[in-house]
């Protein structure tokens, strides 16, 4: 079987994973890589054997691909995703599908003109907890669901070293999108009504115009109630990048998910104690393993057999004018309802 030709667009963090996975893939073959930094592209391509482009439209001119990865940054989403739809390519793009609702419909109306096929990698669906959580759920072990917890939060290095344009985005759009489309899963029901605080302390007084967080209540549709919780001034000395807890309480049991302090493995060295990461992104003898690794081969898997993505385009549509709502009532200081 020939394979499918795919290129990835944007060479950071989540576009090596893409990589590597497209590599990996015995149904795809990685032929391209394009990233407005030069050296980047190059260095991604060259280490799996494809071309590196620094222009989105010359590659897809040049190559006949059946498929590109977009890892650009999150404010960055809405051109690359519509040139990639112009030129009738399927699509996986990095959560979230776009920051402002305006954006999000203008993908929206492309992708649905063209008739391609657009997953959008909420990874956390692919998460073996998460899916024990869902499970559990969906055979009614806890009764009818009433309410959630949801914290999920970086440390400080992530908005002032990892991510050179966090002052771009938001926590809520790095850390919040996966929340909410996790509660959504869970609760298999739409966000309705938000009300969202910000919190400006840390990084302000270090000169940084970003939020350190938020603090939300989402209302959903069929009843459920969700506090989540989205920092990214965790301090760097934490054991682990994310602080991750979960609490799902139903009329006839509750789930309670400790993924920060797992205790799986626990690394002892003369500066610190850490917990390795071996749930996300890591490797078994070279091979790519983890549950964020896991929705990228998924993409790869139905992109070839036909099967429908598990997290698509309205997906996409409903996370952002749901973190839209969340920011919006941050800035007015009430409840606001979410865009229909």
């Amino acid at each position: 079987m020939q394979s499918t030709r795919v290129a990835v667009i944007g060479a950071g963090l989540w576009g090596t994973a893409q990589a590597g996975v497209f590599a990996e893939h015995p149904g795809v073959e990685l032929v391209a890589v394009c990233d407005l930094d030069a050296s980047r592209a190059e260095a991604l391509a060259t280490a799996h054997g494809a071309r590196p482009y620094t222009d989105v439209e010359r590659m897809v001119a040049a190559e006949a691909l059946g498929a590109v990865g977009i890892a650009t940054p999150d404010h960055a989403h809405r051109d690359v995703v519509i040139a990639a739809a112009e030129a009738g390519t399927a699509i996986l793009v990095e959560k979230p599908l776009a920051t402002t609702v305006e954006d999000a419909e203008a993908i929206a109306a492309e992708v649905r003109a063209r008739g391609v096929r657009l997953m959008v990698d909420f990874h956390s669906r692919y998460s073996p907890p998460f899916n024990v959580a869902k499970d559990a759920i969906e055979r009614g072990e806890l009764g009818r669901l009433v309410s959630a917890y949801y914290r999920l939060n970086d440390t400080i290095e992530v908005p002032l070293r990892m991510l050179s344009w966090a002052a771009q985005s938001s926590v809520l759009w790095f850390l919040g999108s996966h929340a909410v489309d996790t509660l959504r899963w869970f609760t298999g029901s739409e966000v309705v009504r938000v009300y969202a605080r910000e919190i400006r302390t840390v990084l302000a007084s270090q000169g940084h115009d970003m939020a350190d967080g938020y603090q939300s209540v989402l209302e959903f549709a069929n009843g459920v109630v969700a506090s989540v919780e989205n920092t990214w001034i965790v301090p760097g000395s934490h054991p682990n990048i994310n602080d991750i807890k979960v609490n799902l309480l139903g009329s006839e049991g509750m789930l309670d998910l400790d993924l920060t302090n797992h205790g799986v493995v626990r690394r002892f060295t003369a500066e610190r104690m850490d917990y390795p990461d071996v749930f996300v992104l890591p490797k078994v003898h070279g091979r790519s393993v983890g549950f964020a690794h896991a929705s990228i081969w998924d993409f790869c898997d139905r992109l070839i057999s036909g099967a429908p993505f598990v997290v698509g385009l309205e997906d996409g549509v409903a996370v952002t004018k749901t973190v839209c709502a969340m920011l919006e009532s941050s800035r007015v200081g009430q409840p606001v309802d979410v865009a229909v």
